[in-house]
C-alpha cells in the first residue's frame, strides 16, 4: 500500500484541534440549518390545505371548460354552403366590424373581401348581403317571390306597431293580404291619375306654392329643406286624402317631423342595437323617441280618418281613403281590409311618397348649384323645348334627353334608399351557388349597384353622361335601380318620376340657383338613415333674365 506524504493528505476534522472561535462558528451554522429546516417544514401545506388547493384548481379548470363550451355554443356557425363572411363573436356577431353611424363603407370593404354575396351576423341574427347588379337582379327579379318576404321582428316593425298583425304595405310580409293590398293600391292610384293629366294638375298646383316661396326669398340665403318636404307631402296628401295643407299647418309639420326623425333613426346605431340585442328593448334608451313618434303619427292618422268619414258619401269616392272604405264595405269584416290596416296603409304611402322625393330634390339642387355648367345646359334645353308654352308637361320629357339624364343622375348619386327595405326569403332557395334557408334576412346594397365599376361611364362622379349614349340620346342602364326591383319594387316610382321632372323643369326655367359665397366648401357627405339626405344647406335664388 502506497502512502502519500503527510503534507498532501486532507486533514480530518479531528486531526486539527478545535479552537473556541471555530466551535462557536460551527454551532451557529448548525443552528441556522435547523431553523431553516423547521421553517421549510412549516411552509408545507397540511393535508387538508392541500386537498382544498387541489379542489380549487379542479374547479377553475371546470369553470374554464364550461366557459369555453358556452362560448362555442353561443358562437353562431354558418350553415353548409352559406355565403362567406368574417369571424363571428358570441352575442355581438359582426357588430364590432361595422361603423354603427354609417356602415356603407364597411359593406363595400366586405364586398371586396368576400364577393358580391356575403353574410354578416347583426348580433345573433344572420343576414345575407347582396351586392352588384347581377346578384340583386337574380334575387329580386328572376327569383323575386323567393326573396319577397319581410323580416317581422325588427325595430321598424315595432315602431310602426306592426307586431304580428303585418298591417300596412311596405313592411307587410309576403302573402295574400299583401298581394291584395298592393293590387288595390296600384289600381286606385292609376284611377286617380297616376301618370295622367289629373296628376300633373295636382303637381303643378303645388309647384305654384313652391314658386311663391322662392320668389319671397330672392336675393337672400334660403334653406329649402322644409319647403321640399312639405311640397312632396302635399302632393301625396291630395291623392290620399283629397286635402292640401298650408306649409305652417300643424298636421303637416308634426307628421313630416316624426317621419324625418324616424327615418334617420331606423338604420342608425340605436336601431341596430335594438335589433341585435333584444335584452335592451325595454330600457329607456334613445330609440324610445321613435316609438313616441309612432304613437303620435298613428293618433293623427286615426283623427284624420275619423274626420274624413264624416263627409264621405259611400260609392262616390273622392280620394284613396274613400276608395278603400268602399272596398271595405264590399268585403266585410272577415277580409284582410280593415280600418287599422287603412291607417297604416296611408301612413306607409305618405312616408314613401314624401321622404324619398323631397330628399332627391334636395340632392338635385345641391348638385346643380355646385355644377353650374350642368344647370346652365339644362336651362338651355328647357328654354328651347318649352318656347311659347305656359308650363311643362310630363310628355315633354321625350324631347329633353339631357334633362332626363340629369334627373336620373341625381337619383343615382342621391342613392336615397341605400339598403332598400330589408327582405327575407319565403322558402329555402339558392342564389349563385349558395344555399339560402327560409326566413333569412336579405339586405340589398343598392349603393354597390349605383356605383358599380363596369356599369357606369363615371361611377364615382356626378356626370349626366352616365345616361347619354354616343349620339346624345337618353338611355337607362340596367344598373339603374334606385327603387330596387321585382315584386317589392316601390309603389310610387311613377309618381316620383313625374314629380321630379315637373318640379325641376319648372323651377330651373324660372330661377337660377346659386351656392352662397359665404357658405364655404360644400359637404357632399349625406346624413345616413333609412334614407340618405344632404346635410342642411342654404341656396341663393335669382330670377332668370329670360322670365
Amino acid at each position: 500500500m502506497i502512502s502519500l506524504p503527510f503534507f498532501l493528505c486532507k486533514p480530518s476534522p479531528t486531526s486539527i484541534p478545535d479552537s473556541d472561535s471555530a466551535r462557536t462558528q460551527r454551532s451557529k451554522v448548525h443552528k441556522e440549518e435547523r431553523q431553516g429546516l423547521e421553517l421549510n417544514l412549516s411552509e408545507l401545506p397540511s393535508e387538508s390545505e392541500g386537498l382544498f388547493i387541489s379542489a380549487m384548481l379542479v374547479s377553475a379548470v371546470l369553470v374554464l371548460v364550461c366557459v369555453c363550451f358556452i362560448v362555442l355554443r353561443l358562437t353562431p356557425r354558418r350553415p353548409k354552403n352559406f355565403p362567406p363572411g368574417p369571424a363571428v363573436l358570441p352575442m355581438l356577431g359582426n357588430l364590432l366590424s361595422l361603423s354603427l353611424d354609417n356602415p356603407l363603407a364597411d359593406f363595400e370593404r366586405l364586398r371586396k373581401s368576400y364577393g358580391n354575396i356575403y353574410s354578416l351576423y347583426l348580433g345573433p341574427t344572420p343576414a345575407v348581403f347582396l351586392n352588384g347588379v347581377k346578384a340583386i337582379r337574380e334575387a329580386m327579379v328572376v327569383k323575386g317571390t323567393d326573396f319577397a318576404g319581410r323580416p317581422q321582428d325588427m325595430f321598424v316593425n315595432h315602431v310602426s306597431d306592426h307586431g304580428k298583425t303585418k298591417v300596412g304595405v311596405i313592411l307587410a310580409d309576403y302573402g295574400s293580404s299583401w298581394k291584395e293590398h298592393r293590387r288595390f293600391a296600384l289600381m286606385t292610384l292609376r284611377n286617380f291619375g297616376m301618370g295622367k293629366n289629373s296628376m300633373e294638375d295636382r303637381i303643378h298646383g303645388e309647384i305654384k306654392y313652391v314658386v311663391k316661396t322662392l320668389e319671397g326669398s330672392i336675393g337672400k340665403p334660403f334653406s329649402p329643406q322644409v319647403m321640399f318636404h312639405n311640397a312632396a307631402s302635399n302632393i301625396i296628401c291630395q291623392v290620399l286624402f283629397g286635402t292640401r295643407y298650408d306649409y305652417d299647418d300643424n298636421f303637416i309639420k308634426v307628421i313630416v317631423q316624426c317621419f324625418t326623425e324616424n327615418a334617420k333613426m331606423a338604420n342608425g346605431p340605436w336601431a341596430m342595437l335594438y335589433d341585435s340585442l333584444p335584452i335592451i328593448r325595454n330600457l329607456p334608451l334613445p330609440f324610445r323617441k321613435a316609438f313616441k313618434n309612432g304613437v303620435t303619427v298613428r293618433a293623427l292618422g286615426r283623427q284624420l280618418l275619423t274626420e274624413h268619414k264624416k263627409t264621405r258619401v259611400p260609392g262616390e269616392p273622392r280620394d284613396f281613403l274613400d276608395c278603400y272604405l268602399d272596398e271595405l264595405d264590399k268585403r266585410g269584416e272577415d277580409s284582410s281590409f280593415s280600418e287599422d290596416q287603412l291607417i297604416m296603409y296611408f301612413l306607409d304611402l305618405h312616408f314613401a311618397g314624401t321622404d324619398t322625393t323631397s330628399n332627391t330634390l334636395l340632392t338635385g339642387f345641391f348638385y346643380l348649384m355646385n355644377f353650374p355648367h350642368i344647370q346652365e345646359r339644362c336651362q338651355q334645353e328647357i328654354d328651347r323645348v318649352l318656347e311659347g308654352k305656359d308650363q311643362v308637361s310630363f310628355e315633354d320629357r321625350h324631347n329633353m334627353p339631357y334633362m332626363q339624364a340629369v334627373i336620373h343622375e341625381v337619383q343615382r348619386v342621391a342613392n336615397t334608399v341605400p339598403l332598400s327595405v330589408f327582405h327575407c326569403t319565403t322558402k329555402d332557395t339558392e342564389l349563385m351557388g349558395y344555399s339560402i334557408p327560409k326566413g333569412m334576412m336579405i339586405i340589398e346594397n343598392l349603393t354597390s349597384v349605383l356605383n358599380e365599376e363596369g356599369q357606369w361611364k363615371f361611377p364615382h362622379e356626378f356626370n349626366p353622361e352616365n345616361f347619354l349614349n354616343d349620339q346624345g340620346e337618353f338611355f337607362k342602364p340596367e344598373a339603374f335601380m334606385p327603387f330596387s326591383a321585382g315584386p317589392r319594387m316601390c309603389l310610387g316610382e311613377g309618381l316620383a318620376r313625374m314629380e321630379l321632372f315637373l318640379i325641376l323643369v319648372t323651377l330651373l326655367r324660372k330661377f337660377k340657383f346659386i351656392w352662397p359665397e359665404d357658405a364655404g366648401e360644400p359637404d357632399f357627405t349625406p346624413v345616413y338613415g333609412v334614407t340618405l339626405t344632404p346635410k342642411p344647406y342654404h341656396m341663393k335664388v335669382e330670377l332668370r333674365s329670360t322670365q
